[in-house]
């Protein structure tokens, strides 16, 4: 009963989204405005950088409170499925599902990427630096944010199995990367057809051979 409680909480917290909760103190809903997305990204496009950066300190911070409950619950769990090795993943899990599907604002949130970063901090901080580097490569060589966020949760996903971690952390890099994989398939389908807007600015490599 701790367990299914614990999840649930984390899924509550998870559903707290911070560009929507932010927007109301500012009077906006992002998810009317640009990509009509409730993320960093389309916070950043917008509302500008400051709004953003508070928007991805909640959504990261949500997913690592999330986490810690679990780890901090898993231990006083009855369920000997459900203990802190699982519970934590499980959290983490369910708070990214309420950032996705947030109950508080009818069921219309982000794409889970900063509250899983929040998360894996927690779980399996080591990963975190590689995601960025992958992340962060992408759109310096692409432009192309989506795409960057996909592949950064897919290298997890692919770490986790490499490094041979525990089961439960890696089945969560598996559900996140195949949940963002779909909460970002719109963008996929863009690029794909050769529509998705890049962030040009980042592309620092092309526009240094630009001036070459």
């Amino acid at each position: 009963m701790l367990a299914i409680t614990v999840v649930l909480a984390a899924y509550l917290l998870g559903s707290l989204s911070g560009s929507l909760l932010l927007g109301r103190l500012r009077g906006v809903d992002i998810r009317t405005m640009g990509s009509g997305n409730a993320g960093g990204t389309n916070a950043f496009r917008t509302q500008g950088a400051a709004f953003a950066l508070g928007v991805v300190a909640i959504d990261i911070g949500k997913g690592a409170l999330a986490a810690w409950l679990g780890l901090r619950f898993g231990a006083a769990s009855s369920a000997a499925w459900l203990d802190h090795a699982w519970l934590g993943p499980a959290c983490a899990f369910a708070a990214v599902v309420g950032h996705v599907w947030p109950v508080w604002h009818g069921f219309r949130g982000g794409k889970g990427a900063a509250t899983a970063v929040g998360a894996l901090v927690v779980l399996w901080p080591q990963s975190v630096p590689v995601m960025l580097a992958v992340w962060i490569g992408t759109i310096i060589l692409s432009g192309y944010v989506g795409l960057a966020t996909v592949l950064a949760g897919l290298t997890a996903a692919v770490l986790g199995m490499a490094l041979r971690v525990p089961m439960p952390l890696h089945l969560l890099t598996v559900a996140i990367a195949l949940l963002l994989v779909y909460t970002h398939r719109a963008n996929l389908a863009r690029l794909r057809a050769g529509t998705e807007s890049r962030f040009d600015k980042a592309r620092l490599l092309h526009r240094w051979f630009l001036r070459k």
